[in-house]
């Protein structure tokens, strides 16, 4: 039986709390916040069988992203400077933008597809996706796909 290594994109609402409790505790021993498996799991508050289960086959997006590309959607009013904005985001970020695709305004909006190149010393980039979200006239950031 050969092990299936397709992966998903789901967003942390739709993740059960039991896998975000691993993360987390894998997070806390990386960062040395808990020495050993046995404290991080109780610092959490689940089984050690449960972390074992689960610890090889759920990470945050961003550890899996290191030197990939990732392409973004995003949906966006047709604000001057806007764009200028949400580029300086992903260079705030340390990311590399390697390609930029924008329709023309509908409605006052304009569909943009980015593909940015994931470094070794980029930031965390669901974070980035959350400032490119917060700011005003961007209605929507979503991953479509990841190389």
């Amino acid at each position: 039986m050969s092990e299936d290594n397709t992966f998903f994109v789901v967003k942390k609402k739709a993740v059960p709390e039991v896998l975000l409790k691993v993360v987390e505790a894998k997070r806390l021993l990386d960062t040395g916040k808990e020495s050993s498996v046995a404290e991080a799991v109780a610092a959490v508050g689940i089984s050690r069988s449960s972390f074992y289960k689960y610890k090889d086959d759920i990470f945050r997006f961003h550890e899996a992203s290191k030197g990939t590309n990732v392409t973004l959607a995003f949906q966006m009013e047709d604000e001057p400077g806007l764009l200028s904005d949400v580029l300086k985001v992903i260079s705030e970020y340390g990311a590399n933008i390697l390609t930029i695709h924008q329709s023309i305004p509908i409605s006052g909006v304009a569909s943009l597809t980015l593909s940015v190149q994931i470094l070794e010393t980029t930031g965390d980039i669901s974070e980035m996706i959350d400032a490119m979200n917060t700011r005003k006239g961007v209605r929507d950031v979503r991953i479509l796909g990841r190389e």
